[in-house]
């Protein structure tokens, strides 16, 4: 039986492979920081990557596995880059130093279309640059550790490196993380229906990619299982969306707004202490490039099972119904009461965001 360590499988993306992997006959060993209250001891694992001792500690884990997957991400808090750098970038080395510690054959990445140089809104391909956007604290460090891999690549040949570069990865389970990570505790999450939603913004590079975690998941098993797989895949699902095919599919209005007013709105909540992530998210969805995943369908035999359109509803309905999941970082949302708690707490604290609060890979 393949042994397969999953770091980061209490998040998103991580949740999703650990399932796929566990189908397809593997045994699964999650690592997280915190792991599920009802987690068994032998399939979890307690690491904080960017910890003192953590090469020792993923070492230790890794031992015996026929491959790691690197699912763990922290998103916030958006104001502490000490903190982000420290386990993203930090500790994704950790992670590879741990994996070669311990001959591991296979090292699985989430990466991300973050990871790309500002490109153009066609397909282009995996061996588009990846510097990341400058502007954007996720994609350098996402961009860093696309370097740290190189590395590794070169120094360790006989370890089969696969990279996984999806557009934004959205699920039900996720809608309450991914609420409290880019609206924080001011917004309303039941006031986030379709038909309350009456005009969208548009502007000309408001164009940008969705695929399912599920189907992230699917594909990272297949990866996994497949010997030949080796290298950078995107993965997105289709439609691309933009403007247009959003205000149809909420039944709202395109207004066109310039995105330097778009950003400076968002500065601004920022350093309002209102909202928890700061302008460089929305530069580097402007700046992305679109993606083909050519790839991954010819040589993994990945096809997506939900289009970007469905996963994108089925976030914003999960919003709506503060809907989670039974591992930590995706819980579901408070109530109201607990919602108008969480603010005062993040007043108390500095704003949204500057709590240290660890988390998954979002995507």
């Amino acid at each position: 039986m393949r042994r397969v360590v999953v770091v980061g499988a209490s998040g998103n993306v991580g949740s999703c492979a650990g399932r796929h992997l566990g189908a397809d006959g593997s045994e699964v060993v999650g690592v997280s920081r915190r792991v599920p209250r009802e987690a068994d001891d032998a399939s979890w694992q307690s690491c904080d990557i960017g910890g003192v001792n953590a090469r020792v500690r993923l070492a230790e884990i890794f031992s015996g596995a026929d491959a790691v997957v690197h699912a763990a991400w922290e998103i916030q808090p958006g104001r502490d880059l000490e903190q982000l750098y420290r386990t993203n970038v930090a500790g994704s080395q950790n992670i590879i130093d741990a994996a070669v510690a311990a001959g591991i054959s296979t090292l699985v990445y989430v990466s991300s279309v973050g990871a790309y140089s500002p490109g153009p809104k066609h397909e282009v391909d995996e061996s588009w640059p990846t510097e990341g956007i400058p502007t954007s604290t996720y994609a350098r460090h996402k961009a860093a550790v696309e370097r740290m891999l190189d590395q590794l690549e070169l120094d360790h040949p006989e370890i089969r490196v696969v990279r996984f570069r999806p557009g934004l990865v959205f699920q039900r389970g996720a809608a309450s993380e991914i609420a409290r990570y880019f609206l924080g505790p001011y917004v309303p999450t039941s006031a986030i229906r379709r038909r309350l939603i009456p005009a969208v913004p548009s502007f000309s590079r408001l164009v940008f990619q969705v695929v399912h975690a599920d189907d992230v998941g699917r594909a990272i098993a297949q990866a996994v299982a497949n010997p030949d797989a080796r290298g950078a895949f995107n993965l997105a699902a289709g439609p691309v969306l933009d403007a247009s095919r959003l205000a149809s599919l909420l039944h709202a209005k395109k207004v066109p707004v310039p995105f330097q007013l778009i950003r400076a709105a968002a500065n601004a909540a920022f350093r309002a202490r209102l909202t928890p992530t700061d302008a460089g998210w929305l530069d580097m969805a402007a700046a992305v490039p679109v993606m083909s995943t050519r790839r991954a369908r010819e040589e993994l035999g990945w096809v997506p099972t939900r289009s970007s359109e469905e996963a994108f509803l089925e976030l914003l309905d999960g919003m709506q119904g503060g809907a989670g999941a039974a591992t930590p970082p995706l819980t579901p949302a408070p109530d109201a009461t607990g919602r108008l708690s969480e603010a005062a707490h993040a007043a108390m604290q500095g704003g949204p965001g500057s709590s240290n609060v660890s988390s998954s890979h979002r995507h």
